[in-house]
C-alpha cells in the first residue's frame, strides 16, 4: 500500500484537522496517534491435507480512555498492520460521536476464509483467540464480526474464550448467533443505521426519500442489508455490486430477490444473477453512476481524487469503513456533495453491539422492536449532534464528526489524566 493511501496516515490528518479546528494544543490529543497497545501473533495450523501454514494474525487497542475496547476482527488476505491501526482509531472516534461508552480496538487475520474448509477457519478461530485471550474480555476488549468474519466465528470464540476463563463469558464478542446470546436486530443493524442515516440527510436536504435511486458498492453483510432495508423504505436501488463485479438496472434490482440468490450457497457471486434488463458495469462506473444517494460498503479508498472528481450522485453516506480517501474527500468538499462520514453512517452496529453487551451483562434479551427503537433514537441523537456542529463551525459533515468524537474522548482523558 502506498504512502498516499495509507489509510493510517489518512486518519492521521483528518484528526490533526480536527484538533486544530476544537482549538486544542497538540498535548491534548497526541496520545491518539497512538495505538494504546499493539498485539502482532503467529497462527501455526494444521490443514486438512496435514501441512502446516502459518497465518499472521492482529489484535490493536487504540484508546480504551472512554470504555473497553471494540471493534471487529477481520479476515482478509491484505490485511495489513496499518490497516488494522486505522480501524481501530475509527472505533475510537464511531464509539465516541454517537457516544456509546466504548473505546476503539479492531482484530485481523491475514486469510482469505473463502479458501478455507469450515474445520480449517475454526481451528484458525480458536488459535487466534487462544492468542489474544490476555487482551480481551467482557471488561477488556469486546470483538465482533467484520469483513470475512461471521456471527458463527463470534461463537468459536466465545466457546474458546470462555473454556480458557473457567466461566461462560457471553459478553466477550457481540454479533453471535441468538441462541447464545446474540441480540435480535443486531445482524441488520448496520444496514438499518444505514438507512436511517440516508432518510435524515435527504430530510436535511430537502430531497424526497420515496423512489430516490441508490447505488451501492458492496453486497457483504453491510451492503445487502442496507439495499434490503432501504428498499423496503422505498428506495430505488438501480446499481449493485461484489468482488465479481457490478450491474445497473434502470428501474431498480428486486433486492429481496437479489439477497435470496446471493445467500443460497457459499460463495454465490453477482456475476452469476440474471435478470432482465440488466447492464453490467465495472466498480468506476458504479461508483460515478448518476444517482442520488451512494452507499460504498466495501473496502478502503475507493473514492479517491479520480473518482472523486466524476462522481455524481448528489450525497454520500459511507457504509464501509475509510472509503473515500483524503484528497478524495477535499475534492467532493469542493464539488459542494454531501458525505455523512464512515464514523457516523455505519455506526449502527457497534450500538446495537453495546446493546448486546449490555443484555449479556445483565442477563436480558430485549425484543427486536426495542432494540430498533433504542437504534433509531441513539443515531438521530448522533446525526443531530454532527448536523449542528458542521452548520456551526462552517466544516464538512466528516469535520463535524471528528470534531464531536475528538472533542469527547479529549475531555474523558483530561478527567483520568495522565498515569506518571
Amino acid at each position: 500500500m502506498s504512502k498516499e493511501y495509507n489509510p493510517y496516515e489518512n486518519m492521521l490528518e483528518v484528526l490533526e484537522k480536527a484538533g486544530k479546528m476544537l482549538n486544542l494544543q497538540e498535548d491534548d490529543y497526541v496520545e491518539l496517534k497512538y495505538p494504546e497497545r499493539e498485539l502482532k501473533v503467529s497462527l501455526p495450523i494444521e490443514m486438512d491435507d496435514g501441512s502446516i501454514k502459518v497465518f499472521d494474525g492482529y489484535r490493536i487497542h487504540h484508546s480504551t480512555v472512554r470504555g473497553p475496547g471494540k471493534g471487529g476482527i477481520r479476515y482478509h488476505q491484505d490485511v495489513n498492520l496499518d490497516e488494522v491501526k486505522a480501524l481501530a482509531a475509527w472505533m475510537t472516534f464511531k464509539c465516541a460521536v454517537v457516544n456509546i461508552p466504548f473505546g476503539g480496538a479492531k482484530g485481523a487475520i491475514k486469510v482469505n476464509p473463502y479458501e478455507l474448509s469450515k474445520k480449517e477457519l475454526e481451528k484458525l478461530t480458536r488459535k487466534y483467540t487462544a492468542a489474544v485471550f490476555s487482551i480481551i474480555g467482557p471488561e477488556k476488549d469486546i470483538p465482533a464480526p467484520d469483513v470475512g468474519s461471521t456471527p458463527e466465528v463470534m461463537g468459536w470464540i466465545m466457546d474458546t474464550y470462555s473454556l480458557l476463563a473457567g466461566y461462560d463469558a457471553g459478553g466477550v464478542v457481540t454479533g453471535k448467533p441468538i441462541e447464545i446470546g446474540g441480540s435480535l436486530g443486531r445482524r441488520e443493524a448496520t444496514g438499518r443505521g444505514i438507512m436511517l442515516t440516508v432518510k435524515e440527510i435527504l430530510n436535511k436536504l430537502g430531497m424526497p426519500v420515496k423512489g430516490a435511486s441508490v447505488a451501492i458498492q458492496g453486497m457483504g453483510n453491510v451492503g445487502s442489508n442496507a439495499a434490503k432495508i432501504l428498499y423496503r423504505e422505498g428506495f430505488k436501488i438501480v446499481a449493485i455490486s461484489d468482488v465479481s463485479g457490478g450491474m445497473y438496472k434502470e428501474d431498480g434490482f428486486n433486492i429481496e430477490e437479489v439477497c435470496r440468490f446471493l445467500s443460497s450457497d457459499r460463495g454465490k457471486l453477482l456475476k452469476d444473477f440474471e435478470v432482465e434488463g440488466v447492464r453490467r458495469i465495472n466498480n468506476e462506473e458504479l461508483l460515478t453512476a448518476d444517482v442520488d444517494v451512494l452507499v460504498p460498503a466495501a473496502l478502503e479508498n475507493q473514492i479517491n481524487e479520480d473518482i472523486a472528481s466524476k462522481l455524481k450522485a448528489k450525497v454520500i453516506v459511507e457504509g464501509a469503513n475509510g472509503p473515500t480517501t483524503v484528497e478524495g474527500d477535499r475534492v467532493l468538499d469542493e464539488r459542494g456533495i454531501k458525505v455523512v462520514p464512515d464514523i457516523l453512517a455505519n455506526a449502527g452496529g457497534v450500538i446495537v453491539s453495546y446493546f448486546e453487551w449490555v443484555q449479556n451483562l445483565q442477563h436480558l434479551a430485549w425484543s427486536e422492536e426495542e432494540v430498533n427503537c433504542k437504534l433509531e433514537e441513539t443515531m438521530k441523537a448522533a446525526f443531530a449532534d454532527v448536523w449542528n456542529k458542521a452548520k456551526e463551525s462552517n466544516v464538512s459533515l466528516r469535520m463535524a464528526a471528528y470534531m464531536v468524537a475528538v472533542d469527547r474522548v479529549v475531555k474523558a482523558k483530561k478527567y483520568r489524566g495522565v498515569f506518571l
